[in-house]
């Protein structure tokens, strides 16, 4: 308690005040509650020095994000301190200032605290004042406009009129956050009531607007509905667009990573087989370089069996079995040979199918692209459907047009009853009469000018207006006509027009697809003719390997029989010498083939990495160009949309017109006398 209280003391020390007792007793409830995210003095009467308090505590960000200061009798300096101290605050996100009688300074005072707050989500103002002064709401009204943070206002019970629905519907036109506005139990009216539908033709994120207890026409209170059901479905039809739009750039994200794992995965395969061909080609260098010590050896071995040629019997005999020992190598070598095929078919079929594998799931890909065109196939006949159903409503109004015919005609006849009783009135009647022309005829200046000269001479000339009223029927038929052969005109332009757009781009698509297939397909024949050129060479390698291992073996076998050898034919040695220089010519050969197989290979190595990067860009084109035809997709749908707004505006326009044309009629003011 003591730490609270020299809190307190320094507070009121800083915001230059006196401290006082009896705040500090109001105080200890807001200290009571402060362990929560909400801040409640409902109820509290709180004086000019509290709120001061209060708004300084509130200047800085604390734990509170919810105040309800509803019922707190706030005075208009206090509500003032309160307020100026959440101008600079980031955490309060929804204020209550429900029946604090806000007047004049309370409305600017908080039409500043829109335009400096940025985390203001809710503010409750039921049960004020603040639509008495218009200047004030004004400012009001002018902060809303500008604010970007707040979604719902509670504006009941607070007097406002029609000027004030006038500058609210001004902020609307300029706020494009807000999305819940409660008007209930003010004075708006039938002009108000036509002002917020007219922002409402323009704002697109309101979604929730209460109207009730404002003295508005039927006719007008489902116009702002119908406008805030556009705006529903538009916000609806948003998100879903969002949505697929995310869901779409995720599957593209997946398929360019898988692409580039498939490629990363063929580059590492390739640096091994060429670190593999490297290490092969070290190795038999240094065989080869063993070999030739292992030839120098055997001339000095050869320099001294020289002297041993007399045992050439035994010689004889030895080489022979020499013959079938080679002859057994051969068989063995044979067989190796074979194994080493049937190893290298095997791993053949396996490549074949890890290539069939890829095309099932390249296959699989297309049929996600077809299932996504059978759904904007089916968000087409959706629109379809709605159009037909904004055909049924012009069906409608039709009827609703035949029926205010009818009871045109109707009235009509009653006031050619009422006619004689009309001409007995007196001189003051017919004063009032003229007085009530006068207003009718200014009331319907507005609405239909054509009715201004049978206004005028209605008493006089009522055959005359019954006369004009059918042909003023007949016109408004013929314009109903008219307009709806235009709509359905337009709306069969729209369908073919789309029609035609998604068919060129299913066909487009298509074309893409085959394009995609067919490059796919030339990537891996090549890649297949470069994996095969590869496996020759790994094959050639190791047929050299074991060829230079075969020489190594027989040269080792030789020296063991030369050393047994001392009486060798002149003749035999002279061979040998003879078979190990075309030996040694046979490699020489094959090491500079080996060599031209090197140069083929990094050559096909460059040719590798040029086609990767051609198939880089080819990939990247190929994600513009879907990005491009989402963005056409996107605009088309924007169009339908719109298209779709101006019929329903249009309707909702020609309905009103009707309904205003009943109700303002100078038929409609008369009722016969009991």
């Amino acid at each position: 308690m003591e730490e609270f209280r020299q809190t307190y003391l320094r507070l009121c020390k800083d915001a230059g005040l006196e401290p006082q007792e009896s705040v500090l007793t109001q105080l200890q409830d807001v200290r009571r509650t402060a362990g929560s995210a909400r801040l409640d003095l409902a109820g509290h009467s709180l004086s000019v020095d509290t709120c001061a308090v209060l708004g300084k505590v509130l200047h800085k960000d604390t734990l509170f994000t919810e105040v309800v200061l509803s019922d707190c009798m706030l005075s208009e300096e206090g509500a003032k301190l309160l307020l100026n101290g959440l101008c600079s605050n980031t955490t309060v996100k929804v204020l209550d200032l429900k029946g604090n009688n806000l007047r004049g300074s309370g409305a600017e005072t908080l039409g500043k605290l829109l335009v400096r707050n940025k985390t203001l989500r809710r503010l409750i103002l039921e049960w004020n004042a603040l639509g008495v002064w218009d200047e004030a709401f004004a400012i009001f009204c002018e902060g809303l406009g500008s604010n970007g943070c707040l979604t719902q206002l509670d504006l009941r019970n607070n007097q406002i009129s029609h000027q004030g629905a006038a500058e609210l519907s001004l902020a609307l036109k300029r706020n494009s956050i807000l999305q819940e506005l409660d008007l209930r139990w003010n004075n708006i009216g039938l002009l108000g009531g036509r002002s917020m539908l007219e922002a409402l033709q323009q704002n697109r994120t309101v979604v929730q607007l209460q109207m009730a207890g404002n003295n508005i026409p039927s006719d007008t209170l489902k116009a702002l509905e119908q406008s805030m059901g556009h705006n529903s479905d538009r916000q609806s039809t948003l998100r879903e667009s969002r949505s697929r739009t995310q869901v779409l750039t995720k599957e593209i994200q997946n398929l360019k990573n898988e692409k580039g794992r498939q490629f990363l995965t063929l580059m590492d395969t390739i640096d091994k087989q060429r670190d593999e061909m490297e290490r092969v080609g070290r190795t038999s260098s240094v065989r080869a370089g063993q070999l030739h010590e292992a030839l120098s050896e055997r001339k000095s071995a050869v320099n001294s069996i020289t002297a041993k040629l007399q045992m050439t019997e035994a010689a004889l005999a030895l080489s022979e079995q020499k013959v079938h020992n080679l002859g057994e190598l051969l068989t063995r070598m044979k067989g190796d040979k074979a194994e080493q095929q049937d190893r290298h078919s095997r791993e053949m079929m396996k490549l074949q199918e890890d290539s069939v594998l890829r095309d099932g799931k390249l296959l699989r890909e297309v049929h996600t692209v077809t299932e996504k065109n059978l759904q904007l196939k089916s968000k087409v006949e959706e629109m379809e459907r709605r159009c037909k159903a904004q055909q049924d409503q012009i069906f409608e109004l039709k009827q609703e047009l035949a029926n205010t015919t009818a009871e045109l005609k109707l009235r009509l006849a009653q006031a050619e009853e009422r006619l004689e009783m009309e001409k007995t009135r007196s001189k003051h009647a017919l004063v009032d009469l003229d007085t009530l022309r006068h207003k009718e005829v200014d009331h319907m200046n507005r609405h239909l000018e054509e009715s201004e000269r049978s206004l005028q001479d209605r008493i006089l000339k009522l055959e005359g207006q019954r006369i004009q009223l059918e042909e003023e029927l007949s016109r408004a038929k013929a314009a109903c006509v008219t307009e709806r052969a235009q709509a359905e005109e337009e709306l069969g332009k729209v369908r073919a027009q789309v029609r035609l757009e998604e068919q060129q781009r299913l066909s487009g698509l298509e074309e893409k697809l085959r394009a995609l297939r067919q490059s796919r397909d030339e990537s891996q024949a090549h890649c297949a003719q470069q994996k095969q050129a590869v496996a020759e060479l790994q094959a050639k390698n190791s047929q050299q390997g074991l060829e230079m291992e075969g020489l190594r073996r027989r040269i080792d076998e030789l020296q063991q029989e030369l050393s047994g050898k001392e009486q060798e034919k002149v003749a035999e040695v002279s061979r040998v010498r003879v078979e190990l220089q075309e030996q040694i010519g046979h490699l020489q050969a094959e090491r500079t083939a080996q060599g031209g197989l090197k140069e083929k290979i990094a050559a096909l190595e460059r040719e590798m990495k040029v086609l990767g990067s051609n198939h880089r860009e080819a990939i990247l084109d190929k994600e513009s160009e879907i990005s491009s035809l989402f963005e056409k997709l996107r605009l088309r749908e924007a169009e339908i949309q719109r298209m779709r707004e101006d019929e329903a505006q249009r309707a909702s326009f020609l309905q009103n017109a009707i309904l205003t044309y009943v109700g303002g009629s100078p038929l409609g003011h008369y009722s016969p006398k009991k």
